[in-house]
């Protein structure tokens, strides 16, 4: 069969209408705190086991893709990302929809979203298996200096000091280390607390980092959440498809950096999106608007996190290796459906596979549309519903959403407490950015770094198995510079105003 036959397959009525509700579905549960692209592929998973395996597959692939970009809903119009990938969107899409742009950013969000897919799709229906391999290169000691990019990375990004990003990402780590010792075993600051012994759950914290100090904040001030524009909100789409013309380098580059990542085990969308966020901000000239509302900030994000759905399909489907969690849930779905991983499935089953990945593709392109309506919907209402109602709905969705995860109470219990300390620590300006991207690549560092010291320790040389392998040097060279950059912008920008002087 060709790729003509396989794009035909993909185009029946059946897959298209599953396309199309796995998008809307994948959106809207995406844009609700809590309820992360995991959750939403997890959920809607047994409902597929009666499909046929390459309509299964493209049911799945939608609703992963739209619940990334569902994140991105609650992420500009409320400062709460509604999935981890979003936590950067954030950054820039608050702040948008805090002047009246909010049906810009929303709209940015989407066409980034939609280019971003489509990267990442390309790249695996073109290249999975050669770009296969470069996740085979990266070990333990990678995966730790990894974390440690990304670390340094958000600390550089902390809201007017550098040392306060640093600090807040040692706080994060911290945090990280509660409960049961992922190598080893060992119990750590758990006291006297049973619930804490699985640890901090990540979507508990993120959405009382994040969703606690806006309530609070909302019921403390009398102004509005919002600003309306002038006018009924709309699409903006001539201005949208503009400032897109206008960072198109920075939306390659973005969405590239996105499939690379994605193709990583265990890095996943945040990652992906502070890394092209750090990159959009260290290349622009307009680097000093970013944090306060530029366009370019939404684009490199949205971007770059739709992006690694594609690319974290490459080591799942080629090495049986989930690059993301909800690859991991979709892999477990191939088994039941008879399906077998590895680099023979471009073969013996190419035409699941191949109609799968053309399905992936509808589903993006389907997006924009489906996420414009959606966007459109969700601008209007969230700036006309008064505090209220806002207030009391929104705190109703944080308590449902952390229990939810694993119906425990505690968990509820260590939202409300991080989102009451998140909003004191945001009084003498540390930012929740440092603090959750601490607490996501804790984990990875720890492990990394225990496995990289027993491996060294058995090899005999630990130095050599954390400075001596290229890819470690590489990476090591890119904490460097995201450390040593806002020193040397600041430097820069005091010796060019010496000059005008």
């Amino acid at each position: 069969m060709s790729s003509l036959d396989f794009l035909l397959a993909a185009l029946t009525p059946t897959n298209l209408l599953l396309a199309l509700a796995g998008v809307v579905a994948g959106t809207v549960i995406g844009a609700l705190p809590g309820l992360t692209a995991t959750m939403a592929v997890a959920v809607l998973v047994p409902f597929t086991f009666s499909m046929p395996p390459a309509s299964a597959l493209i049911a799945l692939g939608a609703i992963y893709t739209g619940a990334i970009y569902g994140g991105a809903y609650a992420a500009i119009l409320l400062n709460t990302p509604g999935t981890p990938s979003s936590i950067a969107t954030t950054f820039d899409g608050y702040p948008m929809a805090r002047t009246g742009r909010g049906d810009l950013a929303l709209t940015l969000a989407c066409l980034s979203s939609v280019v971003g897919g489509l990267v990442g799709a390309g790249f695996l229906l073109l290249l999975a298996p050669p770009m296969a391999t470069v996740a085979l290169k990266f070990g333990p000691v990678e995966y730790f200096w990894l974390a440690v990019f990304g670390l340094t990375l958000i600390a550089s990004l902390g809201e007017g000091s550098t040392v306060k990003g640093l600090i807040g990402g040692a706080a994060g780590l911290l945090l990280s280390m509660v409960g049961v010792a992922e190598v080893g075993g060992d119990v750590r600051f758990v006291g006297d607390s049973k619930s804490l012994l699985g640890g901090v759950d990540v979507v508990s914290a993120l959405i009382g980092l994040y969703c606690i100090p806006v309530l609070i904040e909302l019921v403390a001030t009398p102004v509005a959440h919002l600003e309306g524009t002038s006018r009924v909100a709309g699409f903006r789409l001539r201005e949208a498809v503009a400032l897109m013309g206008r960072a198109k380098f920075n939306l390659a580059r973005s969405s590239i950096i996105g499939t690379v990542v994605g193709i990583l085990p265990g890095a996943g969308g945040s990652i992906a999106s502070l890394v092209a966020y750090s990159e959009a901000r260290r290349s622009s000239p307009r680097s000093a608007n970013f944090g306060k509302g530029e366009p370019d900030g939404v684009v490199a994000t949205e971007s770059a996190n739709n992006a690694t759905v594609g690319g974290g399909f490459i080591p799942t489907l080629v090495l049986g290796i989930p690059g993301t969690p909800p690859d991991a849930i979709i892999l477990g779905a191939l088994l039941v459906q008879g399906i077998r991983t590895g680099p023979t499935l471009f073969t013996q089953q190419a035409p699941i596979v191949y109609t799968f990945i053309w399905g992936l593709i509808l589903s993006t392109l389907i997006m924009l549309p489906a996420g414009l309506l959606i966007g459109r919907f969700a601008f209007r209402s969230i700036v006309a519903i008064p505090k209220a109602v806002l207030v009391p709905s929104v705190a109703l969705l944080t308590i449902l959403g952390s229990f939810a995860v694993h119906n425990n109470a505690g968990e509820v219990q260590q939202m409300v407490v991080l989102g009451v300390a998140a909003w004191v620590l945001g009084r003498f300006g540390f930012s929740a950015s440092p603090i959750v991207l601490g607490l996501i690549l804790g984990s990875i560092a720890e492990r990394g770094y225990v496995q990289g010291h027993l491996i060294g320790g058995a090899r005999g040389n630990v130095l050599a198995e954390f400075f001596g392998r290229p890819i470690s040097m590489a990476i090591i060279a890119f904490i460097a510079l995201g450390l040593a950059w806002p020193w040397w912008s600041a430097r820069r920008a005091a010796v060019s105003k010496a000059r005008d002087d």
